[in-house]
């Protein structure tokens, strides 16, 4: 009998663990994508997290969204999420759904973010129940919900947002800026002693052609309690060693040739047929490189005026990337080909 009840209380601690995290999950409507990151300070090493990845919290769904499942996570409330986001409803009904149908009714220890595309419009949707530990909060933006608890303070997910707005790019790009942001000692406060901000990360996005279960990118790793190693950066060399980062953006530095940042315009955008760049660089010519978003150029050219037409009509519809170069920097721009 003594036997049996442990074996009750460990099956359900499975079902039914802490995972204090800080993670995003966000889309992009225009190329389909969705995506989830997160980390948190649990040893997946350890006893009670044998079997579990690194990835678990985030249930990326190709085409319809993602949904970051922490706190209190539980696998059945997890499931029943991806359920309700299959038969349409949108963030904010699944996270109603939730709170209303809790598999144990205890939906104030969970915490959730939704970003779904529903009829082809972004909507996310976070939730943090009132159990759930302190420092605890989410933000809400329009194509992204970030989220955590046992935080070192408002300045993580403060940080996350401002790195996922403010980095150009593709949506993995985006993704990985967050994480960046977020990497602070003791970001999940129980991991200051390990000198680190967690001890697992994971990234991955969906494309809407994949297959359930099989995201085109998925990076994650796991770190032992003790090893001061900061499993964010590992993350980042993963991520540098895809071939995602190859549509990552940039601004241009300050050591432009004519020592300042120059403004680029593209319109119409989208477009089908021709674009016109637009800049203010004192270069008289500039060259360019138009990638897709696997990073190959799919075409290359001369700017020669301030003011240049781009003939992007042979280009397949969907996002491509123009990255003008000076001879010493470059700027990188979004172009979506209709």
């Amino acid at each position: 009998m003594k036997k049996l009840l442990l074996g009750l209380l460990l099956f359900t601690h499975l079902l039914s663990y802490a995972q204090d995290t800080f993670s995003i999950v966000a889309v992009d409507p225009v190329t389909g994508e969705v995506g989830s990151a997160g980390a948190s300070c649990v040893d997946l090493f350890g006893l009670f997290s044998t079997g579990s990845e690194a990835d678990d919290i985030g249930d990326v769904i190709p085409g319809k969204g993602a949904i970051n499942t922490q706190a209190y996570y539980n696998t059945t409330n997890q499931n029943n999420a991806r359920t309700r986001l299959l038969a349409g409803d949108n963030a904010a009904q699944i996270i109603n759904w939730l709170v209303n149908n809790d598999v144990y009714s205890d939906p104030q220890k969970r915490q959730y973010g939704i970003a779904a595309i529903t009829n082809g419009i972004a909507n996310t949707k976070g939730y943090t129940g009132a159990s759930t530990d302190d420092y605890k909060n989410h933000i809400e933006g329009p194509t992204y919900a970030i989220q955590g608890n046992i935080l070192l303070g408002k300045k993580v997910l403060d940080s996350m947002e401002a790195r996922f707005k403010r980095q150009q790019g593709s949506l993995a790009c985006k993704l990985m800026a967050a994480m960046q942001g977020a990497k602070m000692v003791g970001a999940d406060t129980r991991c200051a002693t390990n000198g680190t901000s967690s001890l697992f990360a994971f990234l991955k996005v969906a494309k809407p052609t994949d297959t359930y279960g099989s995201p085109s990118l998925l990076l994650k790793v796991k770190t032992h309690d003790g090893d001061g190693v900061e499993p964010i950066d590992l993350l980042q060399t993963q991520f540098n060693n895809s071939s995602a980062s190859s549509a990552c953006g940039g601004t241009l530095a300050v050591n432009s040739v004519d020592k300042e940042n120059y403004a680029v315009d593209i319109y119409p955008n989208p477009s089908s047929a021709n674009v016109k760049i637009v800049h203010s660089s004192k270069v008289k010519e500039l060259s360019y490189d138009i990638k897709d978003m696997a990073g190959n150029i799919v075409q290359k050219g001369k700017l020669k005026e301030n003011i240049s037409t781009v003939n992007i009509r042979d280009l397949l519809p969907g996002v491509y990337f123009l990255i003008l170069n000076d001879g010493k920097t470059s700027v990188t721009k979004k172009i979506i080909k209709e």
